[in-house]
């Protein structure tokens, strides 16, 4: 499964903890996320996570793309509902692809912990048959 990570400053060190906690887990999947989120995340944890620009910069419009294109089959967004009003169209607009494209998104700890924890028994396998992993095209000469 292809996962997300995003999370806004001042949930980032709970994001930290979250992957730490979950490690084996999200170790099994190809994760990214926006680019200090995930640096953070790699540097705590050593897992590989695909960097995009930091969310001011546009990285979450970056994921926004890939969840679009169904290249993405979860979404982590760890929101401060504290934030200024402007990060709010950000997690709007990420959150209406995801249900546009049906792809699970938690913006809290507690949805977070029930996606991981029902990725690893299985219960996100339909994921595979909506987003099937792309086989290389056979050449024709």
């Amino acid at each position: 499964m292809n996962i997300a990570l995003i999370a806004h400053d001042k949930k980032k060190e709970l994001m930290v903890q979250f992957c730490m906690a979950y490690c084996g887990i999200l170790s099994k999947h190809n994760l990214c996320a926006t680019g200090t989120t995930g640096k953070l995340v790699s540097e705590a944890t050593g897992l590989k996570i695909d960097r995009f620009l930091s969310g001011a910069q546009g990285g979450d419009q970056q994921i926004g793309a890939r969840v679009a294109y169904n290249e993405i089959d979860m979404v982590i967004f760890l929101c401060d509902p504290m934030a200024a009003p402007g990060t709010v169209s950000d997690v709007h607009a990420l959150q209406r692809l995801c249900d546009l494209h049906s792809i699970p998104m938690a913006t809290n700890i507690a949805t977070a912990e029930m996606l991981v924890l029902g990725l690893d028994r299985g219960d996100l396998s339909w994921r595979d048959i909506v987003n099937p992993k792309r086989q290389p095209k056979p050449r024709t000469y």
